[in-house]
């Protein structure tokens, strides 16, 4: 999104450049996720601690939600505090660091072997991760605003460097052990941090900005977000020190009842929004993003039957799996499909049209898609997710290779739409590309 003069040239925002390569690899991550998931199906009615599962879940918390998220907030965040971005340099090396260790740490939870390419993965992605945070923190402190949004996505960032720094850790206790106890037992720290802290805290502090902009929305509401704010983060340094101190999970289920407090607010905010939206009429993108809030409980459920229900090892091994699934092609991947043909199309149409607006037809960033593929897509999605919980709920490969067919499918049709835009052509509008 952009903030433009009145002579229509952007300011405030990042080159396009820095920005697109996010997107790619995101969208390619994703389609191979999918892929494994296909070739991995059988992994999903074992130990949730399965290399496969760990890989998968790496791929799409790394390489399909933080990637585009790092790309997004690249562009957004010189628009909510006013000002550029401190360093396109750093930027291009959270991208490129990124990019490398990714790969490098997914094969190593594939094959299960944390020597050096797990280790190197881990760093490379801690680097990036660190030279996002250092971006972030640099631009935000050159301006004097008090955008809670921004508050949002710096504490996320924070949680991100948390996360990382926690995942590289448990590798390196694999073949070095020196934390008290084995690395199973502190990956919820590690799961959490990167959930709650990172995906949710920047996710409610991104869509409670682009919800209401994208909705036309009259709607405002700054000290409900603080609230939201204060209870994601405390409700998780409060898991964190329960966990920590105190193991019996007699008290878990105050830091679940605050984070769960926060997303009932944050869903109220976004109904409020919607209420009192100025534009009537509502396209699909925004529909799916609206409905990711909504999915956004669905975790919350299993996770509290996990902590309070007496299930036998195998039904907890199977309700972890649902949560994670949940957590990564639910809310995550829903909010992901929604919003990025309501940002990725505008970085395109201004990279193409700024400078042509009032002296030629330009089309609408909504043409530079297929709608109608965003649809069948869409269906695909939300019938290949619902399928693929009840395959690991049943503990059914069959139903689960049918499930990944399904979505595989999706995710064909979304890189077909994120490549189209990508490679657009002014021409096709009878322009010359600049």
């Amino acid at each position: 999104m952009l903030v433009q003069s009145n002579s229509n040239s952007p300011v405030n925002t990042t080159s396009h450049r820095v920005v697109l390569p996010f997107y790619g690899y995101a969208a390619l991550s994703f389609l191979a996720c999918c892929i494994l998931l296909f070739f991995s199906a059988e992994a999903f009615t074992k130990h949730y601690f399965h290399p496969h599962t760990l890989a998968i879940t790496h791929i799409m918390a790394l390489g399909w939600g933080t990637m585009i998220i790092l790309g997004a907030s690249h562009q957004l965040v010189p628009v909510l505090i006013e000002k550029s971005l401190y360093s396109t340099k750093l930027a291009y090396a959270s991208f490129f660091l990124a990019a490398v260790g990714i790969p490098l740490l997914v094969y190593g939870f594939y094959v299960f072997e944390m020597g050096w390419p797990a280790k190197w993965g881990g760093r490379f992605v801690l680097l990036s991760v660190l030279c996002y945070t250092i971006n972030l923190v640099a631009s935000i402190s050159k301006t004097n605003t008090n955008s809670v949004h921004a508050l949002f996505v710096v504490t996320a960032s924070f949680w991100l460097f948390i996360t990382a720094f926690l995942g590289l850790a448990l590798v390196y206790n694999f073949t070095y052990t020196f934390l008290p106890k084995d690395t199973l037992h502190y990956l919820p720290l590690h799961a959490h941090a990167g959930v709650i802290g990172w995906f949710l805290l920047l996710v409610i502090g991104v869509g409670s900005k682009l919800i209401p902009m994208f909705l036309i929305s009259k709607y405002s509401n700054t000290r409900l977000l603080w609230t939201v704010y204060i209870l994601i983060n405390g409700g998780l340094l409060l898991f964190f020190l329960l966990f920590l101190y105190l193991p019996s999970t007699t008290y878990f289920f105050i830091p679940v009842i605050a984070v769960l407090l926060a997303i009932l607010l944050f869903a109220y905010y976004c109904y409020n929004c919607f209420k009192q939206r100025i534009r009537q009429l509502v396209d699909e993108q925004m529909k799916f993003s609206l409905l990711s809030v909504l999915m956004m409980l669905i975790p919350v459920v299993f996770l509290a039957s996990i902590i309070g229900w007496l299930l036998s090892d195998k039904a907890g091994e199977r309700m972890t799996l649902i949560y994670g699934f949940t957590i990564f092609f639910g809310w995550i991947t829903a909010l992901i499909f929604g919003m990025t043909f309501k940002t990725l199309p505008f970085i395109v149409w201004n990279k193409v049209y700024h400078k042509r607006v009032g002296l030629e037809k330009t089309p609408n960033p909504k043409d530079l898609f297929n709608n109608y593929a965003f649809v069948v897509m869409s269906l695909l999605y939300l019938s290949g997710f619902v399928l693929f919980i009840s395959g690991i709920y049943m503990s059914e490969t069959f139903v689960l290779n049918f499930a990944a067919v399904i979505l595989i499918a999706a995710a064909f049709l979304y890189n077909f739409n994120v490549f189209k835009v990508l490679m657009h052509k002014p021409n096709a509008h009878g322009g010359d590309q600049q």
